[in-house]
């Protein structure tokens, strides 16, 4: 990667991965772009523009223009908001992953498409889910996922383009709150233990999901993205987690640093569905093997770092 293109910078994953990338490969080569332009890193921290993905020709100039080698798509409508909008979630999701791959194969340029857990289903097998297995979404999130990760492998097997995607978990982060997702009770927890003492979660308890900490998440696509391509079999939609966990052991783990945190529940069912039709854990040997996947945070780590993230934030803030 030397010229970099994010579109969705200002997602949950493009704000932290813009300033990863930057630091990395030089503020001066990692173009950020979004639909609006917000205060802050993104877009005051190296080049920005605004992009909307389902624009082909003004993706195309711009991929032009800035001399893309390397295309990190990120845009996207999350699920619990897709849900909400599906029309609408498909035409970013779908038809702009498509447009992505149309702009990156005229450029001659790598992709990395963000697929997820919501591209299985509920009858997908939900513990130790293997890499290649049955992916029948119920939510137009999962669906349009599991259309990106096909048009993926498409476009590399008809063009010999090259894409590459990790299917994520959720992702949990103190940098930027996250914005419609199904497992974003597990980044506002931490908030919410540390500036009330207390969370009333919208998701049952027992209800595993797999999870991964940002810093995690950022070095497993560079490391993907820099990989010998001669040893990637897959390529596309790695399952990739670093733990699994339910609403009570996250707030376990917090209480051995706030001992008097209190968990409640008021269950959505719309998110609980959701939740309900994603795997409890993944198989991760094939991106361990492919491209030496190796998470460095646990639940106990990433806890005790996010809470102290949390209060050096919020007083700063203050």
């Amino acid at each position: 990667m030397k010229r970099i293109l994010i579109t969705g910078a200002n997602g949950q994953i493009g704000v932290e991965l813009t300033s990863y990338l930057r630091r990395l490969y030089g503020s001066e080569n990692v173009l950020a772009t979004d639909l609006r332009k917000s205060a802050g890193a993104v877009s005051e921290g190296g080049p920005f523009d605004l992009l909307d993905v389902c624009d082909g020709a003004a993706f195309s100039r711009l991929m032009s223009s800035f001399g893309v080698d390397t295309l990190i798509h990120l845009a996207g409508i999350l699920s619990a908001t897709g849900e909400a909008k599906p029309q609408l979630a498909w035409e970013v999701n779908a038809n702009g992953t498509f447009t992505a791959l149309e702009c990156a194969r005229a450029a001659g340029a790598a992709v990395f498409f963000p697929s997820s857990i919501a591209a299985f289903g509920p009858n997908t097998p939900h513990r130790q889910t293997p890499q290649d297995t049955l992916q029948r979404p119920t939510t137009i999130y999962g669906v349009a996922k599991v259309t990106g990760e096909l048009l993926c492998d498409y476009y590399h097997l008809k063009y010999g383009l090259d894409t590459r995607g990790l299917r994520f978990p959720g992702l949990i982060s103190y940098e930027a709150l996250p914005g419609g997702g199904t497992t974003d009770y597990a980044v506002h927890i931490y908030y919410d233990a540390v500036s009330k003492g207390a969370y009333t979660s919208y998701i049952a308890e027992g209800t595993f999901m797999d999870m991964m900490y940002m810093p995690d998440a950022l070095e497993s696509i560079v490391r993907l993205m820099e990989a010998d391509p001669s040893r990637l079999v897959h390529r596309n939609a790695f399952n990739i987690s670093a733990m699994s966990f339910e609403p009570g052991q996250i707030a376990a783990e917090i209480r051995k640093h706030l001992p008097g945190f209190i968990l409640d529940f008021d269950v959505d069912p719309v998110r609980q569905g959701i939740a309900e039709s994603w795997p409890d854990s993944l198989d991760c040997s094939a991106a361990r093997e492919e491209w030496s996947f190796s998470p460095s945070y646990d639940l106990s780590l990433m806890t005790a770092d996010m809470l102290q993230r949390i209060r050096e934030k919020l007083h700063r803030a203050s």
